[in-house]
C-alpha cells in the first residue's frame, strides 16, 4: 500500500511553483516497517563501517547480525506485539541494535532521557506501560534502574556492559582504572530481575519474524512536552518514521552520495531529532555514523578534527561554541558538507559565522516530536532565507490558521499558528484522547508556534505561542529580540522571556552569556537596540550570566529562568 500525498490548489500553496527543482513534492512513498531500512542496507552494503564508537568500528554486516540475535533473545523474555520495551541509554552501538530488535520483535520502543531523576522515570514508565528497560552497567545510569526495581515500577531489565563496547586496550584500561564506575550486577539485590546482554545475544539470531502493519502499529512512543507543557507519548508509527526518512533522502539527494558519508551524532539519539535525523536516516543511506556519548565541545572539535565527518545535525548552540572555541581556526573542520540546523531558531549570524568558519552550507529545519520530527527544511541549491525555516518536505502541507481561531486559515505574510498535515504526522498521545483532540484542527497538527509564509512558500517562526510577551496590551515575540541582540558582537547566546511588570502588565528581560574575552555593559546592549527595537520591545531587564540553561539536545531553555523570575515575586 502507499500513502499519496493530498492534492491541493497551487494558489493556496506558493512553494509548488518555488520548489527545488531537484525535488517532487508529489512523490508517493511506501510504508514500510522501519526496521526494512537497516535489512536493506545489511543486504547491500554488509562490510561497509556503520559504527564508529570511541575507536571502535562495526559493520552493516556485524549491526546486523547483533539485532537478528537481539531479536531473538528479546522474543525468548515474551516481547511481541504491544510490548513497551524502554531504552534507557547514551548514545552507543547498544542503543541502535536494540531499537532495531525491539521492532523486529513488533514491540514498542519507548526512549527515556538518561538526565531523568528517577521520579520522572517513574512517571513515564508508568504512563506508557514499560515492562522492560534495556540500559548499561554504569553506575550512573543503573543506580536509576535499581531504585526502579527496587520499588517494583520497573519488573526486570537488560544490562550491557560499557567496556565491551570499547576497542579491547581500552576495554581492560576502563575496567583497571574506571571500574568504580561499573554496576557490580551480581551484588544486586534485584539480580533475579536483571538479564545480562550476554544472555539475550546467546543464539543463532534466526528470530521469528512478525508481521507489522506500518500504517497503524506504533514503533516509537516518543515523550514531548507538546503545547500543553505535561509530557504525552507521541505514538510514531513505522510508516510516519520511514517516510519522513524518505523525504528526508528526497530533500538531500542531489547534495550526498549513499555509502559514501560520514554523519556525525552528537545529538542524543533518544531525543526525535538525532533518531531519525541521525540514526534513521543514517542507517537508511549507508553512513558511518560517528557516535559521541554525549556533546562535549573539546573532544567535539578533536573528533571533527580527525574523523572527517561530511554532515552534522545540530542545535544552534552547538554551532555557536565550536565557531567560538579558541581552537576553531587550528583545526580542519572543513570536512563537513552540510549542516543541519534544528530544535530552536538559528540566529543568522551563526550561520554566517559558522559557514565562513568550515565552508560548510548550514540549512535551518523545523520539527516536533509529532512530526517525527522533519516538517520543514531550506533548499540545499543556495536558495535558503535566512531567518526562514524552509519549506515543507514532499507531501506535507503547512496552513498557517488565525491564533485562537485554527478553522480560519490567514492570508500570505499574516502570522498564524502553523499547522502541519502529511504522512509524517503522529497517529495520537497514548492514552490521551482529549489531548490529542485538541492538538488538531481537522487533519492538521497544530503545532502552538506563531509563524509566517511568504509568497514563495518559506515559513518564518515568529515565535511560540506560550512565549509571546504581551505589553501594555501589545504582542511582543522573544523570537525578535533576540535576533537583534544576536547581533551585537560581543553576545554568544541569549535567551528572553516575560517577567510581571507593573505598569506593562508583562515585559521582556534578557539573559546574555558573553563571548570569551568580550565584554559589554547594560547600556553597550541598550544603545545597540535603540535603533532595533521599539520601546515596547525593549528589555526592562538585563542580566549577564556566564551559563545558560539548556535543554537535553543543547538548545537554550526558557524554563528554568521563568521559575527564578516567578520565585522572586511576593506571596499572593
Amino acid at each position: 500500500m502507499t500513502i499519496a500525498t493530498t492534492a491541493i490548489t497551487p494558489g493556496l500553496s506558493p512553494w509548488l511553483t518555488h520548489y527545488p527543482q531537484h525535488v517532487d513534492w508529489n512523490e508517493v512513498f511506501e510504508p514500510s516497517a522501519v526496521p526494512d531500512l537497516l535489512d536493506a542496507t545489511v543486504s547491500k552494503y554488509p562490510t561497509k563501517t556503520a559504527t564508529s564508537f570511541l575507536g571502535r568500528s562495526l559493520t552493516y554486516g556485524d549491526i546486523g547480525r547483533a539485532v537478528d540475535r537481539a531479536a531473538k533473545g528479546l522474543q525468548s523474555l515474551g516481547v511481541g506485539k504491544g510490548s513497551k520495551v524502554g531504552l534507557f541509554l547514551p548514545n552507543c552501538p547498544t542503543f541502535i541494535i536494540f531499537y532495531y530488535a525491539i521492532l523486529k520483535t513488533g514491540g514498542t520502543v519507548v526512549n527515556y532521557n538518561p538526565l531523568y531523576t528517577v521520579e520522572e522515570l517513574r512517571h513515564q514508565m508508568r504512563d506508557s506501560d514499560t515492562d522492560l528497560m534495556v540500559t548499561l552497567d554504569l553506575k550512573v545510569l543503573f543506580d536509576k534502574v535499581e531504585a526502579l526495581l527496587d520499588s517494583g515500577t520497573l519488573k526486570r531489565c537488560v544490562v550491557a556492559s560499557f567496556a565491551a563496547l570499547l576497542p579491547a586496550a581500552k576495554s581492560v584500561l576502563f575496567k583497571l582504572f574506571k571500574g568504580r564506575e561499573l554496576t557490580r550486577l551480581d551484588a544486586s539485590p534485584n539480580a533475579t530481575k536483571i538479564v545480562r546482554e550476554a544472555d539475550i545475544m546467546d543464539n543463532d539470531g534466526k528470530y521469528t519474524p512478525v508481521v507489522i502493519d506500518p500504517l497503524n502499529d506504533v514503533a516509537v512512543l516518543q515523550y514531548t512536552g507538546g503545547t500543553t507543557g505535561t509530557p504525552k507519548g507521541a505514538m510514531l508509527t513505522h510508516a510516519n518514521l520511514t517516510i519522513n526518512v524518505h523525504q528526508s533522502i528526497a530533500w538531500t539527494r542531489n547534495f550526498t552520495r549513499t555509502g559514501a558519508e560520514k554523519i556525525l551524532g552528537i545529538l542524543p539519539f533518544f531525543h526525535v531529532f538525532a533518531m531519525s535525523g541521525i540514526m534513521n536516516f543514517g542507517v537508511a543511506e549507508a553512513y558511518e555514523i560517528i557516535i559521541m556519548p554525549r556533546f562535549v565541545l573539546d573532544d567535539t572539535m578533536k573528533l571533527i578534527d580527525k574523523s572527517k565527518p561530511t554532515i552534522m545535525p545540530g542545535v544552534p548552540t552547538i554551532f555557536s561554541a565550536i565557531m567560538n572555541h579558541k581552537d576553531a581556526h587550528k583545526l580542519d573542520l572543513r570536512s563537513l558538507k552540510i549542516c543541519l540546523s534544528g530544535g530552536a531558531p538559528l540566529p543568522a549570524e551563526v550561520k554566517k559565522g559558522f559557514e565562513a568558519l568550515t565552508g560548510a552550507r548550514v540549512v535551518e529545519a523545523y520539527g516536533l516530536s509529532e512530526t517525527s520530527p522533519g516538517a520543514t527544511v531550506n533548499p540545499l541549491d543556495g536558495t535558503a532565507k535566512a531567518g526562514s525555516i524552509g519549506q515543507p518536505l514532499p507531501g506535507t502541507i503547512i496552513s498557517i490558521r488565525e491564533v485562537g481561531k485554527s478553522e480560519q486559515e490567514v492570508p500570505l505574510g499574516q502570522p498564524g499558528e502553523i499547522c502541519i498535515k502529511g504522512p509524517q504526522v503522529m497517529k495520537g498521545y497514548y492514552k490521551q484522547p482529549v489531548e490529542t483532540a485538541a492538538s488538531f484542527v481537522g487533519d492538521f497538527f497544530r503545532t502552538g508556534d506563531v509563524g509566517y509564509m511568504d509568497a514563495e512558500g518559506f515559513i518564518f517562526i515568529v515565535d511560540r505561542i506560550k512565549d509571546m510577551i504581551i505589553c501594555s496590551g501589545f504582542k511582543v515575540y522573544p523570537r525578535h529580540l533576540e535576533e537583534k541582540i544576536y547581533e551585537h558582537p560581543a553576545v554568544e547566546e541569549v535567551t528572553v522571556i516575560g517577567i510581571k511588570d507593573k505598569y506593562r502588565g508583562e515585559a521582556p528581560k534578557a539573559f546574555i552569556k558573553l563571548k570569551a574575552g568580550q565584554t559589554a555593559t547594560v547600556d553597550d546592549i541598550r544603545k545597540h537596540l535603540e535603533s532595533r527595537l521599539s520601546k515596547i520591545e525593549m528589555p526592562s531587564e538585563i542580566e549577564f550570566r556566564n551559563e545558560l540553561p539548556k535543554t537535553m539536545i543543547g538548545k537554550l531553555s526558557k524554563k528554568e529562568l521563568q521559575a527564578e523570575e516567578k520565585a522572586k515575586l511576593p506571596a499572593s
